[in-house]
């Protein structure tokens, strides 16, 4: 059973998705053009209200953002910057690129804002569980508590002067999953504003950013919101009505998941525990930045509604729409 509850007062609720919870829904019959393609183990959208040798221009600069970004923080490529900060940061202190940097920092404010609920240090918990790697069964407590133990933020030495990572334990590994796209997200949404793009969406894996100006014509986006459903994907019963600049991200249990022994277990890791969380089915945040929407969404489906309320406060512009589930059959 869901239960829909709301931290905080949205202008409405709205999307056509290519992959995730939410999507933008076009309408009207104005000029715009489309396109989509692979990228970062997903797949990347855009459509802007523009002419087609300016959006030609434009998907150019998101696709050079993204494999920026992707070069920088794919945790699923050897060869990244992220892999290697991995592979090196145990032994003595890892030099980060700016894009890495400005990255990490995100990530420590939100571990900040959020109390320690969004942690990008817990790779060793994904491993363990069998996100990247297979297993069959379900972690024992003793395997549990000591790859937590590899796991706190606070156990990463930054070194803002020399921006270098450092750390404190071998085995400790970084994971900017539940950050990246978001942040991609926004470097390509400010380079088709630098063309002056005004009018659109930048969809990548259900992330969404929101130009400035709404379409033409029309007084909103139309952002659509997914019931979670593992058997169909899902339906949109509901419909955002957003304004321009801003983003919509969500984190749920159902589209990324592994099933252990019996059991379904979604793929946001609680830093707290050790074990993927429980309890929220799904969180759609919005906010001012791609970045910022990318982890709120992954926060507050680990803590709920206090921890919604807190943000709201902590951070003009954020909104949350929370599905929760009692006990119920998968």
């Amino acid at each position: 059973m869901e239960r829909r509850t709301r931290a905080g007062i949205l202008l409405a609720v709205a999307a056509l998705c290519l992959t995730g919870t939410v999507a933008f829904i076009l309408g009207g019959r104005v000029e715009h053009h489309r396109t989509s393609f692979p990228v970062m183990g997903t797949v990347a959208g855009m459509t802007f209200y523009t002419g087609p040798e300016e959006f030609t221009r434009a998907v150019e600069a998101v696709k050079k953002e993204f494999d920026l970004v992707s070069r920088a923080a794919n945790v699923h490529d050897g060869t990244s910057e992220l892999s290697r900060l991995n592979a090196a940061a145990a032994e003595k202190p890892f030099a980060c690129s700016p894009e890495l940097w400005e990255l990490l920092a995100e990530s420590r404010r939100a571990y900040r804002l959020s109390e320690g609920a969004f942690d990008i240090s817990v790779k060793p918990l994904m491993d363990l569980w069998g996100f990247y790697r297979k297993r069959s069964k379900i972690p024992s407590e003793k395997e549990i508590a000591k790859a937590r133990a590899l796991t706190g933020l606070d156990k990463v030495i930054f070194d803002d002067a020399r921006r270098t990572v450092k750390f404190s334990k071998p085995g400790m590994a970084l994971d900017l999953g539940g950050i990246a796209k978001g942040y991609a997200l926004e470097r390509a949404a400010r380079a088709v504003i630098a063309l002056g793009i005004s009018r659109g969406v930048v969809d990548l894996g259900g992330n969404l950013r929101l130009l400035p100006e709404t379409p033409p014509g029309q007084e909103c986006y139309r952002i659509g919101i997914r019931r979670p459903a593992r058997k169909n994907g899902g339906v949109m019963p509901e419909i955002l009505r957003l304004g321009g600049n801003c983003a919509v991200a969500s984190s749920g249990d159902y589209e990324r998941y592994i099933k252990l022994e019996g059991r379904f277990y979604g793929h946001i890791m609680d830093p707290a525990t050790g074990i993927p969380a429980p309890g929220t089915r799904a969180v759609t945040a919005v906010a001012p930045e791609g970045t910022l929407s990318d982890w709120l969404s992954t926060a507050v489906y680990l803590r709920g509604r206090t921890l919604a309320e807190k943000l709201e406060k902590a951070l003009p512009g954020t909104q949350f729409i929370i599905i929760e589930k009692e006990k119920e059959k998968e």
